[in-house]
């Protein structure tokens, strides 16, 4: 062993290098940095004022039992699959609504909430978080993730049983899908039953006492009743609320498509209003006041109609029989974001290194070209 060698062996046994002590020790990493744009309360029943500007974090078994057939925007749900998690900024028209939903009294007829704004700012996931409320609190949830969607593609059209008025089987049928994959933990355990017989045809009818579930599973396996099944399906979970036997959240994204008087249903080459179609009958009759036991939450939305309409405030997007129809209701309007909000959202695409070696300059001029909007913020972030 070289000279060198033995003297370095030496100089490691001193106590001069022992009081440094092991070389982690001596070396501090750097901590990761607090993630000052997250919040840990990830149960939307304790969110409230402390937790704004901040995201939360939807488990991904409740978001996909939640939202797997639908209820966030296509460019929002693409983003959740590329950060490979789900996270929903908690914002102030949240924060009001679940308010009012807490001290709300359910004895008496439903409130209704109705959520507008400019087209992008935020309405849908506002909702999503707002059903994901319900679903821990365990309510019945009553979701359409977009109503336009079923006038603008419709997949098939047959006569209800209704003379003039049109059924969209598969849509509803869908639909049925949906909200038996949203609820089916509480339509198990809560028992809930039908209050009066259902005949479909001559062979094929359902005796009082059968349960919902069972309800839901005939329109689905069905498709041919499944606008009928929806039907007695609303009717039902109404009186079970008002029986006291259940607590149900109705909420429905773009519900002025309702009262649009144009869509791509066409029959004997002429076009079919959504009047004319059953299921706008059925969820029309969800909204009444004639229930208790649960809220109506409802978005309004120039996209869901027309997007050429001067206006995106209630009484333009209703007309005035849809605004006579929710009359009385509270409208909550949804801004761009705060400069808080926008903070938080470009601290989180840091995090995501969804965006990378951006300036202060930069980010202002993010601000300043996308006005605060969520929806054109997310495009001017946008991969190549």
């Amino acid at each position: 062993m070289s000279c060198f060698s033995k003297s370095f062996l030496r100089w490691m046994s001193t106590s001069s290098f022992k009081k440094f002590g092991t070389v982690a020790e001596a070396v501090q990493l750097p901590e990761e940095a607090i993630q000052t744009f997250r919040t840990t309360e990830n149960n939307p029943i304790n969110h409230s004022t402390d937790h704004l500007s901040k995201f939360y974090t939807v488990p991904d078994q409740i978001q996909n039992k939640l939202f797997h057939y639908g209820g966030f925007p296509k460019e929002f749900q693409n983003q959740v699959k590329t950060f490979a998690e789900t996270c929903i900024l908690i914002r102030q028209p949240t924060v009001e609504i679940l308010s009012y939903l807490r001290q709300a009294d359910y004895s008496k007829s439903v409130n209704r909430y109705v959520l507008y704004g400019k087209p992008g700012v935020g309405k849908s996931l506002i909702l999503a978080h707002i059903i994901h409320y319900g679903y821990m609190n365990n309510q019945i949830i009553i979701h359409i993730p977009w109503v336009s969607y079923w006038f603008r593609y419709p997949k098939e059209i047959a006569p209800s049983t209704t003379e003039g008025i049109f059924d969209l089987p598969l849509h509803a049928a869908a639909w049925l899908l949906h909200f038996k994959n949203q609820n089916d933990h509480l339509l198990s355990t809560l028992d809930l039953k039908i209050s009066k017989e259902y005949v479909w045809n001559q062979r094929e009818s359902m005796m009082a006492g059968t349960s919902i579930l069972e309800l839901v599973n005939f329109g689905i396996n069905r498709v041919k009743y499944a606008c009928q099944v929806v039907t007695a399906l609303i009717d039902e979970v109404k009186a079970a609320s008002t029986a006291g036997k259940c607590s149900t959240l109705i909420a429905i994204d773009g519900f002025n498509a309702f009262y649009y008087d144009k869509t791509k249903i066409i029959v004997n080459h002429k076009t079919i209003p959504p009047s004319k179609i059953s299921l706008t009958e059925a969820f029309k009759n969800a909204v009444k006041y004639d229930w208790c036991n649960g809220a109506v939450v409802l978005t309004l939305d120039k996209l869901a109609s027309d997007p050429r309409v001067e206006s995106h405030l209630p009484r333009f997007l209703l007309g005035k029989d849809g605004f006579e129809h929710l009359d009385p209701f509270l409208p909550v309007s949804v801004e761009n974001y705060t400069n808080d909000e926008f903070s938080a959202v470009i601290e989180y695409y840091k995090n995501r290194k969804w965006i990378r070696d951006i300036t202060s300059t930069g980010e202002k001029e993010l601000q300043l070209k996308s006005v605060g909007n969520p929806y054109t913020l997310m495009q001017y972030c946008i991969p190549l």
